[in-house]
């Protein structure tokens, strides 16, 4: 069979084999003979002779290629592969997004305590970690200092949790101290 014959035919497999940029003719060669030698037609001292190499460089061809055999029936991922470079960059979005989603909640958390005037948890307190709390640069490239937290509902309810109950009925209105201090 010709390979104008297989043009007609449909089946263009033995076009592809001897096509130009296929194998060259010693590898094609080295191929036969491997598998020939896995097929149990020829022993390998036999195809290390056809081949002209000696037996442990044979088997040396043969080990590599089972090799590429086994890499070649690996399956195929299907769409678009990430590099790993593209992988680290989506992991660091993410982490950049849930970094921001965290100072998010914990801001919530911090603004709820403060308005229903419960001392803040050692958990919630600020880490400097935060968006609103990191020391930012100045124009002059100097870190400014970070601004005290001075929160009229802190402040509120220090003084609600330092005066008893007959202070507050007996003082007049506006005769009240606000305390300074914002400790819990």
């Amino acid at each position: 069979m010709n390979s104008s014959s297989a043009k007609k035919n449909g089946s263009a497999k033995t076009d592809r084999i001897t096509s130009p940029n296929g194998p060259s003719q010693k590898a094609r060669r080295t191929a036969a003979a491997i598998l020939e030698v896995l097929g149990g037609m020829r022993t390998p001292s036999e195809a290390a002779g056809a081949l002209s190499v000696s037996v442990p460089r044979y088997y040396a061809l043969e080990q590599r290629a089972v090799a590429s055999l086994v890499v070649g029936c690996e399956p195929h991922l299907r769409g678009p592969v990430k590099s790993p470079q593209q992988q680290i960059a989506e992991l660091e979005r993410e982490a950049q997004r849930l970094r921001q989603q965290c100072d998010r909640q914990r801001a919530l958390a911090r603004a709820v305590q403060r308005t229903v005037g419960l001392p803040m948890a050692a958990g919630s307190l600020p880490t400097g970690k935060d968006k609103a709390n990191r020391p930012t640069l100045s124009p002059t490239g100097k870190k400014r200092r970070m601004r005290q937290a001075t929160v009229r509902a802190l402040k509120a309810a220090q003084t609600l949790r330092d005066t008893q109950p007959e202070e507050l009925s007996s003082k007049p209105k506006g005769t009240e101290t606000v305390s300074a201090s914002t400790s819990p």
